[in-house]
């Protein structure tokens, strides 16, 4: 196997573990929620991804972006307190997952 391809499930395993038990839907209040662009540009500014997309699914927002090598970034958060709760990163050829683990504050 390819030492990305390992690297990626493991991260990908780590990541979304906490998240496994968690009911797949938001459920905070519409009044509560913060603008997509909001954030749209804290994953810019942080983690320096393209977003292409931001749109609601099951009442969290879901986009779509390109980090800065290009691997295609899928990620589920909630819409009022923007908190994570789903991430997927499908890494290019010259994708690392060492680039996410690397990360002050990566588990």
């Amino acid at each position: 196997m390819k030492p990305a391809f390992i690297a990626s499930t493991a991260l990908l395993s780590v990541l979304l573990g906490r998240y496994a038990l968690a009911d797949d839907d938001c459920r905070e209040p519409v009044n509560d929620w913060q603008p997509r662009e909001t954030l749209r540009q804290q994953v810019e500014q942080q983690y320096g991804w393209s977003v292409q997309r931001i749109k609601v699914d099951d009442g969290c927002y879901t986009l779509k972006a390109t980090d800065r090598k290009g691997n295609a970034i899928e990620a589920s958060y909630a819409p009022a307190s923007l908190r994570l709760r789903k991430l997927e990163i499908h890494f290019g050829d010259n994708g690392d997952a060492r680039d996410y683990l690397d990360r002050p504050g990566a588990q």
